[in-house]
């Protein structure tokens, strides 16, 4: 439904994780009967979790341990890693620089060319721990390296940008033909990030195995600000998820929509994966793990760009492992510890037996839901994030 915000405007109402609540259906399970592996191309995936491509969030280590988890952690191939062969040196650097220089810090590290050999270097050692590696490359330089990461023995490619469209105009005539470009390609290709079911749906019309939904949600994103785009997230994963039906009934091809961004707690992910998210991508949420490269930092893709800076360094607590994070056991009552048991807990709550059924759990608008009734842990700061 559109809403006349002038005689000359009018708007649909969006809505984030905050404004909507998954509603129980009329049966329960038990938690280890629930299904919460996805597949991907060929690869089938224990965990509906990918670890962003931030520096401050994946490194090769920690793709390699999300990876042993069941999860799949996506390497920055034009970060940090692929531009120093001392990639920890620049991290400390990062982690040190005061508040006010940050972004210009980030600027200057992230001067320094990519290095070819090291991107292949990086690809073969996640490869020699025994785990899918995965690595995301920028629109504009994919074509300058994915032979390279081809012939390092890269399993899945993200091409990802603030923005990716099906679509692109360019008057220099250098523009990347998405579809022609995957069609060439002998692995699983994830693309986005995508908002609209119209850019999801070109998207998808690509051969693209999966679709990145989120433009702007991320805690160290400022795109909504800088550059006032984007689609608050429960909206955005619905759209591309009506997309993705379309899209079968075109093609019978099934393409996975993967929420990027917004989610800090379990709850955000159940409710991601209720509207129609086949996975998530999630950034801030790992960088709170002892083992994550920030160091108590993240920040985004674009966070260094060097004339339109769109990110920004946040600072977050390192609180626990990686393993806690992930599958627990918590330690903490506020959602943010065992992000896949409180999927499929809540799956299990809600009578759900896989991911494919839960997306069809029933949602309401429900914008006082989490602080309904929660008066003294508001005041004690306990509890509910």
């Amino acid at each position: 439904m559109e809403v006349e915000i002038g005689r000359g405007k009018k708007a649909r109402q969006g809505y984030g994780f905050d404004d909507i609540a998954i509603v129980p259906s009329r049966r329960t399970r038990d938690p280890q009967d629930v299904d919460i592996g996805w597949k991907l191309g060929p690869h089938l995936l224990e965990l509906p979790l990918l670890g962003s491509a931030m520096d401050g969030v994946t490194s090769p280590a920690t793709a390699i341990s999300l990876g042993q988890l069941g999860g799949l952690g996506v390497l920055n191939l034009e970060g940090i890693y692929t531009r120093y062969e001392n990639a920890d040196a620049e991290l400390v650097r990062i982690s040190k620089l005061p508040k006010e220089k940050a972004t210009e810090g980030l600027q200057k590290i992230y001067a320094r060319p990519v290095e070819p050999k090291l991107i292949a270097e990086r690809i073969e050692e996640i490869k020699r721990a025994g785990v899918l590696a995965a690595g995301s490359l920028t629109p504009q330089k994919v074509r300058d390296h994915y032979e390279l990461v081809l012939e390092a023995g890269l399993d899945v490619l993200v091409i990802q940008g603030t923005v990716v469209s099906a679509e692109h105009v360019s008057s220099n005539g250098s523009a990347l033909n998405l579809k022609e470009f995957i069609a060439d390609l002998p692995i699983p290709t994830l693309v986005g990030g995508c908002a609209s079911y119209q850019t999801a749906l070109h998207l998808m019309r690509t051969g693209a195995e999966g679709v990145l939904v989120g433009v702007g949600p991320g805690h160290a994103c400022t795109t909504r600000g800088v550059l006032g785009v984007g689609v608050p997230q429960a909206t955005a994963i619905s759209d591309a998820a009506a997309a993705r039906v379309q899209h079968l009934l075109e093609t019978g091809k099934y393409v996975n929509v993967i929420a990027d961004g917004g989610m800090r707690t379990g709850g955000d992910i159940a409710k991601a994966v209720a509207c129609g998210a086949d996975a998530v991508m999630v950034g801030s949420p790992l960088a709170r793990a002892q083992e994550a490269p920030g160091r108590g930092y993240h920040w985004g893709m674009a966070t260094f760009h060097p004339t339109l800076p769109r990110g920004a360094r946040i600072q977050t607590e390192q609180v626990a492992s990686l393993e806690e994070i992930v599958v627990g056991p918590a330690r903490e009552n506020d959602g943010t510890l065992n992000l896949m048991g409180a999927l499929r807990t809540s799956m299990a709550t809600c009578g759900y037996e896989s991911i494919h059924d839960f997306q069809k759990a029933e949602v309401m608008l429900a914008p006082s839901i989490k602080n309904e009734g929660k008066i003294l842990q508001q005041a004690q700061k306990i509890g509910m994030g």
